[in-house]
């Protein structure tokens, strides 16, 4: 299975020089259409996404890790973005649909 990074230039420079393929997007539309285009392939099993780029896009994410467990969506913080605190038992429980 493959990872793909979904972000800014800047972000998937570091995956792709690791060998991870990269995929620049400018706006959280425009991931979320990757995304979508990414989770109907069965060969991907991780795709880090910058943070800036989830935070306006989550709910939308949290539907769709509830409907396809495979591939995992990691959000990573973005070069220079600011500490978040993420409250996975939350999320969890979004997922879960409790």
């Amino acid at each position: 299975m493959r990872i793909v990074a979904i972000g800014s230039r800047v972000f998937i420079t570091s995956f792709q020089l690791a060998g991870v393929q990269g995929l620049k997007v400018e706006s959280a539309s425009d991931a979320l259409t990757q995304i979508n285009k990414i989770t109907g392939k069965n060969d991907v099993g991780l795709v880090l996404l910058s943070d800036d780029i989830a935070k306006d896009i989550r709910k939308e994410l949290t539907g769709i890790r509830a409907k396809t467990p495979v591939p995992l969506i990691f959000e990573l913080p973005a070069p220079g973005s600011k500490k978040e605190k993420v409250d996975y038992r939350s999320l969890l429980k979004r997922i879960l649909g409790v």
